[in-house]
């Protein structure tokens, strides 16, 4: 009988000194993505809708690739060749640190479909998911 009123009165004690500290302050929390990643996360989204998965004839010979979940501040998606995953990228398309400006630069800029994606890139930049016309 003694011993449980020692262990209830300790469990008091130690819920009385719990009570009188004071709340460790708290940072808020993260709001999970950079302003980086939700505009490259958009515009990956609907290039991915419109150029490839739509069989867009002039983008046929390329496929993408995502690397939307970089550790070093910069999310981007690449077109590389359809038949050579591994090669060097024809188009880079990505955005830095907390800024939401999408750079696009590559090879393809320089073709005639250098004007398209740079208007589709733009486009989607701004929240309108459409995909754009023919090259």
């Amino acid at each position: 009988m003694i011993k449980s009123k020692t262990i209830v009165l300790a469990a008091a004690a130690g819920f009385a000194l719990a009570s009188c500290q004071s709340t460790p302050k708290s940072t808020p929390a993260p709001s999970g993505k950079s302003a980086a990643l939700l505009a490259m996360e958009q515009v990956a989204i609907a290039a991915h809708k419109c150029w490839i998965a739509s069989k867009d004839p002039a983008f046929g010979q390329y496929q993408m690739a995502n690397e939307l979940n970089s550790f070093s501040g910069t999310p981007r998606f690449l077109l590389v060749p359809a038949k050579h995953y591994g090669g060097k990228p024809l188009l880079v398309v990505q955005a830095q640190g907390n800024s939401s400006r999408v750079d696009v630069f590559g090879p393809l800029m320089n073709d005639p479909l250098g004007a398209r994606i740079g208007s589709d890139i733009a486009r989607w930049q701004t929240g309108d998911p459409a995909c754009g016309g023919t090259a």
